[in-house]
């Protein structure tokens, strides 16, 4: 198997990401702890005979550690960007971190915005195949990045 490119380890840091947030937010867990689990178990792993793709871990940490300083500012800018009777409280968890981890990247701003809309939509590929929340993610992801950054759009 050839070894991942980093910019294949940047997208699996941001599924990773989307995951670890998710996870804080349930198990009431700290950022540490996930974050080393993450990097301890995920990262690489073979779980039967599937392995885990690498991550990028310092993207992975500075996603974690955007999202939780950020939150507030973060949460703020994806209520603003959904409709007023579906804050960011009411809307899918999973939605939530992956708005969140986004967020950090456009608070950030060391990628272009576009290339995070367009990572994030892939991610909501992923957790949902079937569904319109791809879309979804592109329009809110949209709104939250032209407030973050935009001089990026012009």
């Amino acid at each position: 198997m050839t070894p991942p490119t980093k910019r294949q380890m940047k997208s699996a840091s941001r599924l990773y990401a989307v995951q670890a947030l998710f996870q804080m937010e349930h198990s009431s867990e700290t950022a540490d702890k996930v974050r080393a689990e993450f990097e301890n178990h995920r990262f690489g792993a073979i779980y039967d005979e599937d392995e885990m793709m690498e991550g990028d871990v310092d993207h992975f940490r500075a996603l974690l550690d955007g999202a939780v300083n950020n939150q507030a500012k973060i949460d703020q800018m994806t209520d603003r960007a959904l409709v007023a009777k579906w804050p960011i409280a009411r809307i899918d968890p999973t939605l939530r971190a992956l708005f969140r981890a986004a967020g950090a990247e456009f608070v950030a701003a060391d990628t272009p915005p576009k290339v995070v809309i367009n990572e994030y939509v892939d991610v909501a590929k992923a957790f949902f195949p079937d569904g319109r929340e791809p879309k979804f993610v592109n329009g809110v992801l949209d709104h939250m990045a032209r407030e973050a950054n935009p001089g990026a759009f012009t």
